[in-house]
């Protein structure tokens, strides 16, 4: 078995290195490595890229830490060591995770989180100090949410509550989203913690036409509270957090659609909208709002934008799970703005995909959404789709999809869609992708072409049947 050490006893050697023999940090830490590894001692388990202070020998990151401690319980006036020590343990803790599991062990977050209370405690607390603390936070908290604990999320409610007196205040109001964001990846309990208290109110008023950085940071947290990503839970909450956040913001998400231009913030406010439509009764309340008429136009306005029509193809798929209102969205004119998209970006194998996953969903059982699609001249666009993109298995099988859900109750256009040489390309598309066979076949069988169904297995019964 290996013989390993402790990373405070890898950092004791370079230290000693340093100040007893005078070595630059470079060459104790090679010299340390080559000391250890002559032992036979694993040092996988070390960080070995530590930025060392070429006085003490001590790693910078430690150092950073320990002064910052200094300062808890101090009314200093002036800030301006304190910044820089939170500037550097910010840009420490932004060059990997293990210098950020080192600075949490080290007692980083507790202090951070001390440091804002007692900031927020005066009367007139230092903004920009807050802002320090809150950058330094958020990349200690990176891919680390189990230092998320109760006092932090006090510190949250506290910066959600200040007034927007100046810019600045609206600065950490950003900021304390982000970190907000950063505590919701990969941790259920954090966002359980998070939905079980005021933070959803706090959050709502901030939604305004006249700040669009706000608006996008919002819709980030309302997204990642809805995450179901963290593998040590059997069970999560994703489905009943987006319903309660529903019920508070979604109209309000949906009244913002037509007050914004930037192409970003609108992509962010239709994903959001989408992810948060998880019931019948919240996509119902969508189209009687208005959202339908207002994504066309937005989709129309912004035919070149990738995100943005990616993510407002996916927010009319999720819509037409509501069989009402997928009746609606055909009902509007969405046909012609689909064949449009996808004779606009042909070459985007994302946007392809998309539009073809939302026809697939728009057709689907429904013959007079088939022939409304045909009628603007969709099939040759979605064959030639399928021939600029042979290799992309996504975009075949949405054809597929596309294609069987069109013909399967309209036989009479399949005969158009053969002309076009579709045999041809499904077919090869088999070949290329046979994980989708499945999937392709079910599209030639409908569409009347010659495929071969293999019989997986056959049935045997031990004891005759009786007639």
């Amino acid at each position: 078995m290996a013989k390993v050490i402790s990373q405070d006893t890898f950092d004791d050697v370079v230290q000693e290195n340093v100040v007893e023999f005078s070595m630059t940090p470079s060459e104790a830490k090679e010299e340390t490595i080559k000391q250890f590894e002559a032992q036979g001692i694993n040092l996988a388990n070390i960080i070995k890229d530590l930025a060392i202070n070429p006085q003490s020998g001590k790693p910078v990151i430690n150092e950073t830490v320990d002064q910052i401690k200094e300062y808890i319980g101090q009314k200093a006036e002036d800030n301006t060591q304190l910044l820089e020590q939170l500037a550097l343990l910010e840009s420490e803790c932004s060059k990997s995770l293990a210098h950020r599991v080192l600075a949490g062990k080290n007692g980083a977050h507790d202090a951070l989180i001390t440091l804002l209370e007692q900031t927020l405690s005066t009367d007139s607390p230092n903004d920009a100090l807050i802002k320090k603390c809150l950058e330094a936070v958020i990349s200690l908290t990176n891919k680390q949410p189990d230092l998320f604990d109760a006092e932090a999320m006090a510190v949250v409610l506290k910066l959600l509550s200040l007034k927007h007196e100046n810019e600045e205040r609206e600065e950490i109001t950003l900021l304390t989203l982000q970190w907000l964001q950063k505590a919701c990846i990969m941790h259920e309990v954090n966002r359980q913690n998070i939905m079980n208290t005021p933070a959803l109110k706090l959050m709502k008023p901030l939604l305004s036409k006249d700040k669009p950085l706000l608006v996008s940071e919002l819709t980030a947290v309302f997204r990642f509270l809805v995450l179901d990503d963290d593998i040590r839970v059997e069970f999560g909450s994703a489905h009943e957090h987006a319903r309660q956040i529903a019920s508070e913001v979604l109209l309000n998400l949906v009244e913002l659609l037509p007050v914004f231009e930037d192409p970003n913030v609108l992509a962010d406010l239709l994903l959001t909208i989408g992810v948060l439509a998880v019931r019948q009764e919240l996509c119902t309340a969508i189209d009687e709002a208005g959202g339908l008429t207002t994504v066309f136009q937005i989709m129309s306005i912004n035919m070149e934008e990738v995100r943005l029509n990616r993510e407002a193809l996916k927010l009319l798929r999720a819509l037409a799970g509501h069989d009402s209102v997928k009746a609606h969205i055909v009902q509007q004119g969405v046909a012609p703005i689909v064949k449009q998209l996808l004779e606009t970006h042909q070459t985007n194998d994302n946007i392809v995909s998309a539009a073809l996953a939302c026809v697939t969903t728009l057709t689907l059982r429904v013959k007079e959404h088939s022939e409304a699609f045909f009628e603007t001249g969709i099939a040759e666009v979605i064959v030639e789709a399928l021939r600029t993109h042979p290799k992309h298995k996504i975009v075949q099988r949405n054809g597929a999809w596309a294609i069987r859900n069109m013909v399967s109750r309209s036989r009479n256009q399949c005969e158009t869609w053969i002309s076009f040489g579709v045999e041809d390309l499904l077919n090869a598309a088999m070949v290329e992708h046979p994980s989708v066979a499945q999937d392709i076949k079910a599209a030639l069988r409908d569409l009347g072409c010659s495929v071969h169904l293999r019989e997986e297995w056959t049935g045997k019964a031990e004891k005759k049947i009786a007639n």
